[in-house]
């Protein structure tokens, strides 16, 4: 797609790289493109600091960072790599993440403690944190300018021209740039998605849902307001992670800042998304109305909320889903939530924004180098960012379909939890080998997998596996199967799997619980490197090798 070159570029200042988009993902990019010598400027149309969503880490995210800050060399970006090191680098506002936790509710009723989940992620893979955006997004567009990039605050593009030679970009001020790369990574109301017509209408996605979000202060912490007996006690209290409260065709989620020992902030994250076919958006009710029209509906819920106050405007949507035709083009890309969102759950949303900063960036810095901006080039980029939404949708529609039965929902939540060691360990493997011979090939071999955009894409047994359970789950929708028979074939499909990892316990139906231990990771390397199928065997076992050369090459250098 081109248009015409504007008549202003001669006037225009000349970049490399424009970045529209100032949130955590824009910022971090032109922190990486500055630091390795791009010319970049960063534009946002609003200014920070400022409220956003996202809050919640997961060990895939943490990992991509770590990855990301090593092969830049953009050591700030290992400040997000635990609790501790956000609180001393950024600040004292985060809480950090233990867990996911997850308790079923039905109205009117107080929850059964058979029915919650949870899974702790272990210490070996990461200590994520809940990150109060407002601060993490401001501290990274800083970071951005002290590497060299320029930015814009509350500067708007009005006009984006696109010729062969570059692109020409006007702000609302008169001002202009011209520049060889334009990546818009501003969200919903991207400029280029407007220009270019890109968006999908309807989104192509299966999944239907709005939200209700806001900052509260206040919140009850739900293992006080509803404890568990000590035989369904969670290995982890709630209020130590992420909370999810599941509904029929929605849930409610609780992400506190205040849980960290060093957190000197009372902010407590909340919002309600709920499935818009069974839940249309009222007319004569406003969004507090709205939202304490569910809490009424759920005792145990509703305690949490006793006496607290929200600090913050309520935001309501409509369907949050959107897709875009196409994400990458001459000179351009769609980055992320620029080109399309699904749904909060499961927090996939930053951890798939920076799988996909990282497969843009390596390929920009190239064509900046090359002079050589083919489309193919970003063909991956592309592929990429459809395999995430796709296979994103495939697992949050599955989930909101059985929320209201509890058998099957623990099945779909095994099997995307029991992928998730696996997911991140392929992510270390590479990181610990590129530290030790510096060969960029570690990082690109993890894009030459079969399954593009899957946590695990390397193995064929968990794409079959995951294949089951979204097939299952829509019978079950339509009610080819009743929820039963569907939890049944899930959790056979769990139990045939190989790949499935069995000292964390997955295949063991009545468990719903996970916290995995040291004992029980030592296990699982073990079982990983000596029993285990080829594709977890081979990742078991280079993992250990790096581990091994990683601490021999520690101890020469000391």
């Amino acid at each position: 797609m081109a248009a015409n070159g504007s008549s202003t570029a001669g006037n225009a200042k000349k970049c490399d790289v424009v970045v529209l988009g100032s949130g955590l993902g824009g910022s971090i990019t032109a922190a990486i493109l500055a630091r390795q010598g791009a010319k970049v400027v960063l534009i946002d149309a609003g200014h920070h600091p400022r409220f956003a969503v996202g809050e919640s880490m997961i060990p895939q995210l943490v990992e991509w960072l770590h990855c990301i800050a090593l092969r830049y060399d953009v050591p700030e970006v290992r400040y997000l790599l635990d609790i501790k090191s956000i609180t001393k680098h950024i600040g004292a506002h985060h809480g950090k993440k233990q867990h996911f936790g997850f308790v079923k509710h039905d109205v009117g009723r107080e929850p059964n403690p058979r029915e919650a989940a949870m899974f702790a992620i272990p210490k070996s893979l990461t200590e994520a944190g809940h990150l109060f955006r407002q601060d993490t997004d401001a501290f990274y567009l800083n970071v951005a300018a002290r590497y060299g990039a320029l930015v814009r605050q509350d500067w708007r593009a009005t006009d984006l021209d696109f010729d062969d030679d570059g692109v020409t970009v006007t702000g609302h001020n008169g001002e202009v740039f011209r520049t060889r790369f334009l990546i818009d990574a501003s969200g919903y109301r991207s400029p280029l998605a407007q220009k270019f017509d890109l968006r999908e209408n309807p989104p192509r996605f299966k999944h239907h849902a709005r939200s209700i979000f806001t900052h509260y202060v206040g919140i009850k912490r739900f293992d006080d307001v509803c404890p568990f007996p000590e035989p369904y006690r969670p290995p982890a209290p709630f209020h130590n992670g992420t909370l999810h409260h599941m509904i029929d065709r929605g849930w409610f989620w609780i992400i506190p800042f205040d849980n960290y020992k060093d957190s000197k902030n009372p902010v407590c994250s909340v919002g309600l998304t709920i499935d818009t076919r069974t839940y249309p958006k009222p007319t004569d009710m406003g969004p507090e109305e709205e939202f304490q029209s569910f809490l009424d509906k759920y005792p145990a819920i509703k305690r949490q909320f006793a006496d607290a106050s929200r600090i913050r405007e309520w935001v309501s949507t409509d369907r949050l889903q959107y897709s875009s035709k196409q994400t990458v083009g001459y000179r351009w890309c769609l980055m992320s939530h620029a080109a399309g969102f699904l749904d909060p759950l499961y927090s996939r949303g930053l951890a798939n924004t920076f799988e996909v900063v990282d497969a843009l960036c390596t390929r920009v810095l190239q064509s900046l180098r090359d002079d050589d901006f083919s489309v193919d080039r970003y063909e991956y980029v592309e592929r990429l960012e459809r395999g995430l939404l796709s296979y994103n949708d495939d697992i949050v529609n599955a989930s909101y379909i059985s929320f209201g039965h509890f058998r099957l929902w623990s099945a779909v939540f095994k099997v995307w939890a029991s992928f998730t060691t696996p997911s991140t360990m392929r992510l270390i493997r590479a990181r610990q080998n590129f530290a030790i011979d510096g060969d960029d090939r570690h990082f690109s071999d993890l894009e030459k997998s079969p399954h593009t955009g899957l946590w695990w894409p390397d193995s064929d047994g968990f794409k079959k596996l995951f294949d089951i359970t979204v097939e299952t789950c829509e019978k079950y929708e339509v009610g080819e199967l009743d929820g039963d028979q569907a939890a049944d074939v899930v959790f056979q499909a769990i139990r045939d799997c190989d790949v499935v990892n069995t000292p964390f316990g997955w295949k063991d139906e009545h468990q719903t619980y996970f916290a995995p231990t040291t004992p029980q990771m030592m296990k699982f390397m073990w079982w990983a490197n000596t029993q285990a199928p080829p594709e977890m065997k081979e990742l078991g076992r280079a993992m250990l090798t790096g581990m091994v050369k990683s601490g021999l090459r520690g101890k020469k250098a000391g």
